[in-house]
C-alpha cells in the first residue's frame, strides 16, 4: 500500500491580501499558519506534499513558502489552470473566478497514484487533526465501497468574531459516517448562538453550537481522483447556463453524490482542536497569541523545526 500524501490548496493564496508578498507570518519567526501545518502533517508520518497553486505565482511561492520546506518533507507543484476542462467545454467569456475545490484537486490527478489528504494552505487544523486522518489513510483501502474520511470540527470552534463563515454542516449516522453535507455560506456568531442565513440576513435559522462541520480536510483513496474527473462534465452541462461566471464544482458536491449514490463510505474523525484562520484581517492578532500560547503549553517548539 502507498503511503498518503498530503495535497494543499494554495491556488488561492494572497489573493485577500495583494499578493504572496503580503502573506502575514503568525509568529516571530516569519512562520505563516502553512507552516504549522507541514509541521503537523510531518510529525504525522506524511513524507510528501502537493501544492496546488497558480502558474503565475510558481516563483514567489517557491522563494517564499516551498524552497525552505523541501529539507523537512518532499514537494511537488501542479498548476491549477481555468482552462483546464474536459473536452467540448471552454472557459465563458468573462470568467476569472477559479473552478472550485473539486478542480483544484483533479489538478493533480497526473501524480497522484494512492491515498492523499487535501487542506486548505491558510487555515489552522491541530496536531490532532493530522495524526487522525494519516493514521485513517494508512489502515483503510476500499472495500465494496471507497473508504474515505473527513476531519470535522466543532461550529462553535470554527467561528469569528469579525463577520460570517462558510462551512459545510455535516449530518452523521450511528456509526460516525457522512450521510449528507450542506454548505452554509454565511454563519455568524450571536448572542444565543451560532445562525445561517441564505437570504442576506432577512432570517436566520439557529444552529448548535457542538454541529459538526468541515473545514475542507478531506482523506480519499486513489479511486476519487477517476470520480471527480469524470463528474466534471455533467456538472458544467448542468451549472454553466445558469452560473457560468461563478458556479464552483466543490468537494463536498462530488462525496455527497457518492454517499447518495452508494459507492462511498466517509467516516467523520472529530477533532477536538480550535481552528484557527485569518478570514478576516482583524482575526490576525488572536491567531497569533493562539499559536503563541500553544509554543508556551510545549506543543510546537519556539522556533518552528529546531
Amino acid at each position: 500500500m502507498k503511503k498518503p500524501v498530503l495535497i494543499i490548496m494554495a491556488a488561492g493564496m494572497g489573493s485577500r491580501y495583494g499578493g504572496l508578498k503580503q502573506i502575514d507570518p503568525v509568529d516571530e519567526g516569519g512562520h505563516i499558519i502553512m507552516d504549522f501545518s507541514i509541521y503537523d502533517a510531518v510529525k504525522a508520518g506524511f513524507e510528501k506534499v502537493i501544492f496546488i497553486i497558480k502558474k503565475e505565482n510558481e516563483q514567489d511561492f517557491k522563494e517564499k513558502i516551498g524552497n525552505r520546506l523541501e529539507q523537512w518533507i518532499e514537494v511537488e507543484y501542479v498548476f491549477q489552470d481555468i482552462a483546464n476542462l474536459p473536452e467540448g467545454f471552454e472557459v465563458p467569456e468573462g470568467r476569472v473566478k477559479p473552478w472550485g475545490t473539486a478542480h483544484a484537486v483533479l489538478s493533480c490527478l497526473p501524480v497522484v497514484d494512492g491515498p492523499f489528504a487535501v487542506i486548505n494552505a491558510d487555515d489552522y487544523y491541530g496536531q490532532q487533526a493530522f495524526r487522525m486522518i494519516y493514521e485513517f489513510l494508512a489502515d483503510h483501502e476500499d472495500t465494496d465501497k471507497f473508504q474515505y474520511t473527513m476531519v470535522g470540527y466543532l461550529l462553535e470552534n470554527t467561528l469569528t468574531e469579525n463577520g460570517h463563515v462558510a462551512r459545510g454542516v455535516c449530518e452523521t449516522d450511528q456509526n460516525g459516517k457522512l450521510t449528507e453535507i450542506t454548505e452554509r455560506v454565511r454563519i455568524e456568531k450571536h448572542e444565543d448562538g451560532p445562525a445561517y442565513t441564505e437570504d442576506d440576513g432577512a432570517t436566520w435559522t439557529s444552529l448548535s453550537g457542538d454541529t459538526v462541520v468541515s473545514m475542507n480536510m478531506w482523506g480519499f483513496t486513489k479511486s476519487m481522483m477517476p470520480e471527480i474527473r469524470d463528474r466534471f462534465a455533467a456538472f458544467l452541462t448542468e451549472n454553466l447556463p445558469k452560473n457560468p461566471l461563478k458556479c464552483e464544482y466543490f468537494l463536498p458536491f462530488v462525496v455527497d453524490e457518492l454517499i447518495r449514490e452508494g459507492k462511498a463510505e466517509v467516516t467523520v474523525l472529530k477533532s477536538r482542536d480550535r481552528w484557527y484562520g485569518v478570514t478576516y484581517r482583524e482575526d490576525k492578532p488572536v491567531v497569533v497569541k493562539a499559536i503563541q500560547d500553544l509554543k508556551d503549553q510545549g506543543l510546537y517548539p519556539q522556533n518552528l523545526w529546531d
